[in-house]
């Protein structure tokens, strides 16, 4: 199985074409994925709505720029305490979780904010990625449903369904008008 296979075997849908939030970039044409988000802003701009735990800013981010730019629990929290650190934000332990808030100097720094931090990363990615994304992801829930109920032949005939798509797609890159 080749490593794109293997990528997309483990559920990583952009795996099989070497793009989506891990995705590095280079390539043909200099084209890679989207650029990262500012998280120390997003997490400023997302506490200025109400306080959150961290975990919960991640799946915002995540869900406000469909599923495009998901930080790391590796950048959001050292992001908090930093702006902890800083007097932007305060934290509390509630039920074993902490919940950060905004002081009145973070409220002053979200004041500055034109933008929402994640819809410059939604505009930076393009609408075909946005596209695509969703497009890879409602494949995989067809997929799934037939091999998780499907019969036999109807297995079969969705995984030949499956390989003959991504040679296209393929033959698209290198374009070959026989493939299409």
């Amino acid at each position: 199985m080749s490593p794109p296979e293997e990528r997309l075997r483990r559920g990583d849908p952009f795996g099989a074409w070497g793009g989506g939030p891990g995705h590095r970039g280079g390539g043909r044409g200099g084209r890679g994925r989207a650029r990262r988000g500012n998280v120390r802003a997003a997490l400023l701009a997302l506490l200025g709505e109400r306080p959150m735990h961290g975990y919960e800013m991640i799946q915002e981010l995540d869900e406000r720029t469909g599923g495009v730019w998901r930080p790391s629990p590796g950048s959001v929290y050292p992001t908090l305490q930093m702006l902890e650190d800083e007097g932007h934000v305060t934290s509390q332990e509630e039920g074993g979780k902490r919940l950060f808030a905004l002081s009145d100097t973070g409220r002053e720094e979200v004041a500055k904010q034109t933008t929402a931090p994640w819809a410059e990363v939604t505009e930076a990615a393009g609408e075909n990625a946005l596209r695509g994304r969703e497009a890879v992801g409602q494949l995989m829930g067809a997929l799934h449903q037939v091999m998780s109920v499907g019969s036999e032949n109807q297995k079969a005939r969705a995984l030949d369904t499956v390989n003959d798509a991504r040679r296209r797609i393929y033959g698209i890159l290198a374009d070959d008008p026989e493939a299409e």
